[in-house]
């Protein structure tokens, strides 16, 4: 995944976003199965699944004439790491806040 901002824009489609979810849960499934859990067409659960592959997201697989279709464990890993890469940051950034009013209070108690 070499654009991290096209997979976010990809999941921020609220269909796009429970086809992934879907996937996660049931595992790989046929494009089939996934039409009848949407009140839209086949055509454009196919849009759907081409965006989520473009990003990266989902990868397809042929067994005769159907297509089946599953989440990419690496570009879940790496959401993640961006996740996690993101907390430290603000983890950081909230402690030096803190002593930052710890040592305010100390210079300038309230009085109560």
């Amino acid at each position: 995944m070499e654009d991290l901002r096209s997979v976010f824009a990809a999941l921020s489609d609220q269909t796009r976003f429970d086809i992934v979810e879907r996937l996660m849960k049931d595992g790989e499934l046929p494009a089939g199965d996934l039409v009848s859990d949407y009140a839209i067409s086949g055509p454009a659960i196919s849009r759907h699944l081409k965006v989520l592959r473009e990003a990266g997201l989902v990868e397809q697989r042929a067994e005769g004439t159907k297509r089946l279709y599953a989440v990419r464990p690496e570009a879940l890993k790496t959401i993640s790491d961006w996740t996690i890469d993101h907390r430290a940051f603000w983890e950081v950034s909230l402690n030096r806040i803190e002593a930052a009013l710890a040592a305010e209070e100390d210079i300038c108690p309230t009085s109560d």
